[in-house]
């Protein structure tokens, strides 16, 4: 994916020659600062930016995911919709189900790791959907339909009801939705640490927006029951 370089004396006015060069408005550069030089009594400040056209990001995606599968043995076609904010690219192949994989969860390995190509590549996010034969879209509509009924069954029996484990983006959904209809949500992790139910290395976790990273290692207990020793490859 080719990226361009343009200077000016100032951000602003990089920008303007990229946008002039590339005959594209701001909104379709992906723009990241390179260096800035700060002028003096005699020299000029000097501002480097590097720039990509976002109508290229998405066939670097697409061919991406496509080597990737074919590492794997499969042969895919994929569809790009990019009328919406954000671009959907679905996948079709002769063994949907294994891209899939159970509770979707080789399609969501797969969207993570194209994600983090794409973010090392152009030195930001990028937003899209990745989908295969219209699952995501399909499992979207179910848990929006799962939302709305536990929605009507608490307000009817002002009940507390615990739902089956689901991945960040799904509880993200669940979440959202469950809100605009006014119903309080908390997810098992919080609710763990609320209690003094989440420790690490037997220490406590306190921080409700505790988090795993690289750093977080040993034994991580939750509840009574569960323990998971976190080690780093």
């Amino acid at each position: 994916m080719e990226k361009q370089k343009f200077i000016g004396k100032t951000y602003e006015e990089a920008v303007n020659n990229a946008m002039i060069s590339l005959q594209e408005n701001e909104e379709n550069l992906i723009i990241k600062k390179l260096s800035e030089e700060k002028g003096g009594l005699f020299k000029a400040s000097k501002v480097e930016i590097e720039v990509i056209e976002k109508r290229n990001v998405l066939p670097e995606i697409k061919n991406y995911i496509v080597n990737i599968l074919k590492l794997s043995g499969f042969t895919v076609n994929i569809e790009v919709k990019n009328k919406e904010t954000i671009p959907t690219l679905t996948i079709y192949s002769d063994n949907d189900s294994l891209i899939i994989g159970r509770n979707g969860k080789n399609l969501q390995a797969l969207s993570i790791i194209t994600n983090q190509y794409i973010q090392k590549l152009i030195g930001k996010s990028y937003k899209f959907i990745l989908d295969v034969n219209s699952y995501k879209e399909k499992r979207d509509e179910h848990l929006e339909n799962l939302a709305r009924k536990i929605a009507r069954e608490v307000a009817k029996t002002k009940i507390e009801v615990k739902m089956d484990s689901m991945n960040s983006y799904e509880r993200r959904l669940i979440h959202a939705y469950l809100q605009k209809e006014n119903v309080k949500t908390k997810s098992e992790g919080r609710r763990l640490i609320e209690q003094n139910g989440m420790s690490l290395n037997d220490e406590k976790i306190k921080d409700v927006k505790f988090t795993l990273n690289d750093n977080t290692l040993g034994l991580l207990k939750l509840g009574k029951k569960k323990f998971y020793n976190i080690v780093k490859k």
